[in-house]
């Protein structure tokens, strides 16, 4: 029984005791009541809090209506017993075969345990990295890749229709900078001021030249043109190839020139005006942002007739709406703590609820350590560590746990040496090797002729307290991967797959809990059902590593 499962059963014994008349609730029963693992033995499988939450509505006691809703569940299907405790807090004890059965559930579900329909319906647009495609990626921009992609992954697991989307910032004077910077590293000229250095640029001038022969002998105003444009598709494909590399896919990459060549700036700056929200002062046109709470009004057009970010900005989130995303996502770096303001302020601009539509999210530094160092400088962009050196350096895999493992708002700080190593004390390798231990386990069990008992499966042979607590460990999953959605916390997966993967440990030290016969011993019904449970946490430590992107290795 999950506790998604016991709070379905609870919420049917409040039911029927308002339907018996035995009970009375003015605001209707509730649609779900929150279950707990207690962290104290002897106060059974699952805690509620339900008796003390409603007895005032229902104008009685906790103890009291505890007392009567747990002779109501002792009745219940699954439910072994319950004990009324303290002030009215219940604890459930479920019967051996009802708890068992959560096995065979994870691995009939396969790849999709786990999944749930919390957020189905909900059309989200998640925006992260969004980096100029004006170099390569780098530290900066490794958190978002890891961050970014697993908020995409979590929050389809459930259940919402998610895009992952990449804002291209190819429109501005970074772009003529790029290409001239691209030109003269080709005809060996100083890099101009306020130009892109390093060794990337050199690697870049080779192949544009080698993409489009002749194009650095065009006039210079026409080559600096061409060169933009061969340069920056080289390089976002560059990006690509990289982000994808890092197990980091998104499924839009959105150009900011397509906002003002399709026109849809200009639409933008028009709405705005019907609505009354922009005025002209000295010059420049100007968003009334400080009516919905920002700090100051904000440049649209500025005196000289330049566009600002903030009207690409405005277009752009109006373009996602437009595209018919409920939520819009924004995945920001420490230094943008600014834009939660304006960004919401720009929302309700234009018509929006930005409680409802709306969430900035600031990632905070990450400094990678090596060998008591940090590391700062790049063997080829010369100021930057790059994500592609990063993950040649410490593995994929590592660095993308480690990184997922901690929550955004939080500063990180990683040593090279400590994410790497093969020990239990590092929480990547502690999770992988107990996945692989299960993999191993199974193709024992195969070896000796062993297969998953199918229908004969009997749940109420794990009557072990160690069957019980990783029972309960893997009934638990779809209602962190749920809250993880909810929160937007991809961290809570991480600390589950660790904490369940110690359980998985010590019930795999216990004798008494062998999966696999001893020496001349016949295989029983017992092992059989063992057999079941290790798949199953097979199929859980996969399907969590699966929502993080990092691989589920079968050996080590």
């Amino acid at each position: 029984m999950t506790p998604a499962q016991l709070s379905a059963t609870i919420v049917d014994a409040l039911s029927t005791l308002v339907d018996q008349g035995a009970l009375t609730l003015p605001d209707g029963v509730p649609a779900e009541v929150t279950v707990e693992r207690p962290r104290q033995k002897g106060h059974g499988d699952y805690a509620t809090n339900v008796a003390l939450q409603l007895a005032k509505k229902a104008g009685t006691n906790p103890r009291a209506l505890g007392e009567l809703l747990a002779e109501r569940l002792r009745e219940a299907d699954g439910v072994g017993d319950v004990e009324v405790a303290g002030p009215g807090f219940l604890n459930v004890t479920v019967e051996a075969g009802a708890q068992g059965r959560v096995a065979a559930e994870v691995v009939a579900a396969g790849t999709a345990y786990g999944h749930t329909d919390t957020l189905a319906g909900q059309r989200i647009n998640v925006e992260f990295i969004s980096a100029n495609p004006t170099g390569p990626l780098h530290l900066g921009h490794t958190r978002w890749a890891v961050l970014g992609d697993a908020i995409g992954r979590v929050l389809s697991a459930a259940g919402a229709d998610v895009t992952r989307e990449f804002y291209i910032n190819d429109r501005g004077v970074q772009m003529t900078r790029f290409a001239e910077s691209i030109v003269a590293a080709a005809l060996g000229e100083p890099t101009p001021e306020d130009g892109y250095a390093g060794g990337y640029v050199e690697d870049l001038a080779r192949a544009v030249g080698e993409a489009q022969p002749g194009i650095f002998d065009l006039p210079a105003e026409e080559r600096v043109a061409a060169v933009r444009e061969v340069g920056y598709r080289l390089q976002l494909k560059d990006q690509q190839d990289q982000l994808e590399s890092f197990h980091t896919h998104f499924d839009v990459w959105f150009s900011e020139r397509s906002l003002h060549d399709g026109g849809r700036v200009p639409q933008t700056l028009q709405r705005l005006k019907d609505l009354g929200h922009v005025y002209e002062q000295d010059g420049a046109l100007w968003m009334r942002t400080t009516d919905f709470g920002d700090d100051k009004d904000r440049v649209l057009i500025k005196s000289d007739g330049e566009l600002t970010y903030f009207a690409s900005d405005t277009a752009y989130y109006l373009d996602k709406r437009g595209r018919g995303f409920d939520h819009c996502i924004y995945l920001l770096g420490a230094d943008h703590h600014g834009y939660v303001g304006r960004l919401r302020a720009m929302a309700a601009c234009v018509g929006d609820d930005p409680d409802r539509t709306l969430d900035v999210m600031i990632g905070q530094l990450v400094k990678i350590m090596r060998d008591g160092q940090e590391l700062k400088l790049s063997k080829r962009a010369g100021t930057i560590v790059t994500l592609q050196e990063l993950a040649e350096e410490i593995g994929v895999d590592a660095l993308r746990y480690s990184l997922a493992r901690y929550p955004a708002d939080s500063p990180l700080v990683l040593d090279v040496a400590e994410i790497t190593k093969a020990s239990n004390d590092n929480p990547v390798y502690y999770v992988q090797y107990a996945h692989a231990r299960t993999c191993r386990m199974v193709e024992n069990a195969t070896d000796l002729g062993m297969a998953l008992p199918g229908d004969d499966f009997d749940p109420s042979l794990l009557v072990h307290e160690r069957d019980g607590q990783l029972l309960r460990a893997l009934a638990e999953f779809p209602r962190v991967v749920a809250s993880a959605a909810e929160l937007r916390e991809p961290h809570r997966i991480a600390r589950y797959l660790e904490d369940t993967a110690s359980v998985f440990n010590k019930w795999y030290d216990t004798k008494e809990c062998r999966m696999l016969p001893q020496g001349d011993e016949p295989v029983t019904a017992t092992n059989l059902a063992r057999l079941v449970l290790v798949v199953a946490t097979r199929t859980v430590f996969a399907n969590g590593l699966g929502l993080l992107g990092v691989t589920a290795p079968e050996r080590m």
